[in-house]
C-alpha cells in the first residue's frame, strides 16, 4: 500500500509544495512544529532512510541543505533544524525547521495549520529556490 507521501507525490493528495525536481519534493508540514516546517522527501518509496543508495543520500541531503537555505531566508531564526525519525510515516522524509533553540525541535509543539497561511508561506519559500 503506497504511503501518504506517495500519494502525494502522485497528486492524489494536495501539498504546499515549496520545491520538487525529478527525484524529490519539499513540502510545508500540515502538523508544523514551528512556522516554516518542511518535509524533504525522495519519490521513490523507501521506508528507512539508511537504506537509500548512498548517492540518494547524498541527493536527499543536498536537496535539504537548499530548501534549509530558503526557510531561512524568509523565517527568521538562529537556525533551521533537520531531525529524521521515520516512525510515522512508512516512506523516508527529512524534517527542516527554524529554531532559536533546542526545545523548539519537539514534536510536541506540533498543531494544525491553517490552509491560507501554509499556502501563502509555501510560495514564500519557493520563491527562494528560484
Amino acid at each position: 500500500m503506497a504511503s501518504i507521501f506517495t500519494k502525494i507525490v502522485n497528486g492524489e493528495l494536495p501539498c504546499y509544495k515549496v520545491y520538487e525536481d525529478e527525484e524529490h519534493l519539499a513540502f510545508l508540514d500540515v502538523r508544523p512544529i514551528k512556522h516554516g516546517h518542511c518535509l524533504v522527501i525522495p519519490k521513490k518509496e523507501v521506508d528507512y532512510i539508511f537504506d537509500l543508495e548512498d548517492e540518494e543520500l547524498s541527493r536527499l541531503m543536498l536537496v535539504a541543505k537548499k530548501v534549509a537555505k530558503a526557510i531561512s531566508k524568509e523565517i527568521e531564526c538562529n537556525r533551521v533544524g533537520m531531525t529524521v525519525i521515520g516512525i510515522e510515516v512508512p516512506h523516508t522524509h527529512v524534517h527542516l525547521c527554524p529554531i532559536d533553540e533546542v526545545g523548539d525541535l519537539s514534536f510536541a509543539n506540533a498543531k494544525n495549520g491553517e490552509p491560507e497561511e501554509l499556502s501563502a508561506l509555501a510560495s514564500k519559500i519557493s520563491r527562494h529556490l528560484s
